[in-house]
């Protein structure tokens, strides 16, 4: 009885012994899991130039900015919960070793890796992830002007083949070479509130509220109607959603679409404003359309 009663006390201590100096395998696993880096979900955005030359694309808030010569792509991963993103292409851009220059369109302060938007004009693929509804909204956006034709696509959704999710918008015109004279810069065409900025009152810049549209969005509009053009465009033409897990692509200088005719030079006529603006959106189903457009911005020179 006394052999048993030592063997159990010694048991009873080799489990005590055993339990201070050798946790359990669950606790174990968590404190490992602890020692893990937070591993936050990617969604990959591929940036192709099919131009016939160069272009330095830019892209805010993860990427900075590169040369991305004819054929090739940019990969990024970008936070899936990214709010606010844009990606555009910079032209006629020098930098030296440091990363230090300029570009004639899309000029962010003279720095080849991005930190802030870009100097218009330029033509900007917009995008929130996982946002409203667990959808992701992106789109193309002239408000900043036009200096590259682009198509922003989503790549199919994993396991689902693509369901669900619309095509993304284009914007294949070669809007430079029609821009009407007053809106002309070099390399591109600037949008009239980047022209006019304080005039009438500011009418064509949107700064505190809605704004119609004016003859100068209207002609943005009939080169590219998927494109949005100007800060209060809430079309359901411009706005295009995806799962929160689909990966995207942009493209600089997409094939164009020879089943449409290409659109007509502008004239006088043409640029007339629209007859109304376009209704206001059902806010239960267009409540989302801004998550990735950010207001015009007063681009200055001077401070």
């Amino acid at each position: 009885e006394g052999s048993y009663y030592q063997a159990t006390q010694l048991a009873v201590m080799g489990t005590s012994s055993l339990s201070l100096h050798h946790p359990p395998p669950l606790l174990l696993l968590l404190r490992l899991l602890l020692l893990l880096p937070f591993v936050t979900t990617q969604t990959i955005l591929n940036i192709t130039n099919r131009c016939p030359y160069t272009v330095w694309p830019a892209a805010l808030p993860v990427g900075g900015g590169m040369r991305l010569d004819s054929g090739k792509t940019w990969t990024l991963q970008v936070p899936s919960d990214t709010r606010g993103g844009s990606v555009w292409a910079r032209t006629g851009c020098s930098f030296d070793g440091k990363g230090s220059g300029s570009c004639q369109t899309g000029d962010c302060e003279g720095l080849l890796a991005c930190k802030i938007d870009g100097q218009p004009p330029y033509t900007s693929a917009e995008f929130s992830l996982n946002q409203y509804n667990n959808n992701s909204f992106f789109g193309i956006s002239l408000d900043q002007g036009f200096n590259v034709p682009m198509e922003f696509l989503p790549m199919p959704v994993k396991g689902q083949g693509g369901s669900g999710c619309r095509k993304g918008p284009h914007c294949g015109a070669n809007i430079t070479s029609q821009c009407p004279s007053e809106l002309k810069a070099p390399g591109g065409c600037n949008s009239a509130c980047t022209v006019f900025q304080e005039q009438n009152n500011g009418m064509y810049c949107c700064y505190e509220s809605q704004c119609e549209p004016n003859k100068y969005s209207a002609f943005f509009v009939r080169m590219c109607p998927e494109a949005i053009s100007y800060s209060s465009d809430a079309s359901t033409d411009t706005s295009f959603s995806c799962p929160f897990d689909t990966d995207y692509q942009v493209i600089f200088c997409p094939p164009v679409n020879l089943t449409s005719s290409p659109p007509s030079p502008p004239n006088s006529a043409d640029l007339r404003p629209l007859s109304s603006p376009p209704s206001p959106p059902n806010s239960a189903d267009l409540s989302h359309i801004h998550l990735f457009h950010h207001t015009s911005k007063k681009n200055t020179t001077t401070p």
